[in-house]
């Protein structure tokens, strides 16, 4: 069984086929700015990397070369048997991979006032997918089902409840299918059943969000009703107190769309270290530009502050595992963070082994250690492919 993954941007369209009797990953690729110029499409198919230069005015236009190249070497007169699709936000009613209907879509396009940035796009994805693969399944992942087991003390704001009810304002929390995909390979990797463990997950990349994972369920989440909130992120602000949101505004003089634009893309290791938003960047320049050392120490302190947080709203944890592309890349994040909780989670870091760069899971911890350390690369998309199949399947 075929499956193709796909993840919609506004100007981008990522893409992944999996074989799902194997797991093995027979293509992957991107295709950039599209209804752009300079458009691209990159891929590596069957080990073998290749790609175009081609302006494409919409999705399918992505699709269509995606396709093209697909079926002109690894499909080989086979076909897709089904489409999985993430999307951003499932809001308060999606808390499981569903089989996209009318009503789902309409659902997704509505719950674009909670991830205006994503489920739009996402949506559009699916509606390409869906002209594409005429009578194909379509199935929609949502990065949010996972966290739909928190208790609702967890989720709850300070707000009055009635108006929360009203508008759907709660936390909700995102990036799901990549902590459930994490804890899952940390159980494996300690050789335990998830059941039995307490994981504080970390997925740290342009976007980041930590996780309290108990018994295999997550508890609390760092991300809220948007992926504003949490730690900093490459341009997002991450929590900051509602009062200086309300100053940015009047100060600023700001509406809506101005603020919100300031906060995801002005903020975060880019508003604090002038330097940029890639974390390589701001660690390269850290050690002579004191604004970049000042962005990686508030970043790494976040992290910090919520897995402490979480070992104590779980009564303890057994690992911490670090993903995505800071988390799995990033060893002076992992040396920096993993030393402040030496004493209070008896983490003691092997040294050679944070700094050992692999494609594989691995510990990060000395024998003997009290809490596990862990690197644990993410694989979103064999996730996607796994709930597609089932849903289809069964």
């Amino acid at each position: 069984m075929l499956i193709l993954t796909l993840n919609a941007g506004s100007s981008s369209l990522k893409f992944c086929l999996i074989d799902v009797a194997t797991e093995d990953a027979l293509a992957d690729g991107l295709a950039e700015r599209i209804g752009l110029p300079s458009g691209a499409v990159k891929w590596t198919v069957m080990g073998e990397k290749g790609g175009v230069e081609q302006d494409m005015k919409d999705h399918k236009d992505a699709l269509t070369i995606i396709m093209d190249e697909l079926r002109k070497t690894v499909l080989k007169g086979r076909d897709v048997s089904a489409v999985g699709n993430r999307v951003a936000h499932g809001g308060p009613n999606f808390g499981e991979p569903m089989l996209v209907t009318d009503k789902v879509l309409r659902e997704i396009e509505d719950l674009a006032a909670l991830a205006p940035l994503h489920n739009p796009a996402n949506a559009l994805g699916i509606k390409t997918a869906m002209e594409m693969f005429p009578g194909k399944p379509q199935v929609a992942v949502f990065d949010t089902a996972f966290h739909a087991t928190m208790p609702d003390y967890a989720y709850t704001y300070g707000l009055p409840l009635e108006i929360c009810k009203k508008h759907g304002l709660r936390r909700y929390g995102f990036h799901g299918t990549s902590h459930r995909y994490v804890a899952e390979r940390t159980a494996k990797l300690l050789g335990k059943p998830l059941e039995q463990l307490k994981i504080v997950t970390c997925h740290l990349g342009n976007g980041s969000s930590i996780t309290a994972v108990d018994k295999g369920k997550s508890v609390d989440t760092s991300m809220g009703l948007t992926p504003l909130e949490g730690i900093i992120m490459g341009t997002r602000c991450g929590s900051v107190d509602p009062g200086a949101i309300v100053a940015l505004m009047e100060k600023e003089g700001l509406d809506a769309k101005g603020l919100n634009a300031l906060l995801n893309k002005q903020c975060g290791l880019q508003g604090i270290s002038g330097v940029g938003s890639d974390c390589r960047d701001i660690e390269g320049a850290m050690q002579t530009n004191d604004a970049a050392r000042l962005a990686h120490d508030t970043l790494c302190y976040g992290i910090v502050k919520y897995i402490g947080a979480y070992a104590a709203a779980m009564d303890g944890v057994d690992a911490v595992t670090f993903t995505a592309g800071i988390g799995e890349n990033s060893s002076n994040v992992r040396a920096k963070v993993c030393k402040k909780l030496q004493n209070l989670l008896g983490i003691n870091l092997d040294e050679a082994a944070n700094k050992e760069r692999s494609k594989n899971d691995r510990l990060i911890s000395a024998p003997g250690s009290r809490t596990a350390a862990c690197v644990v690369p993410t694989n979103e998309e064999l996730m996607i492919a796994r709930y597609t199949a089932k849903l289809v399947n069964g």
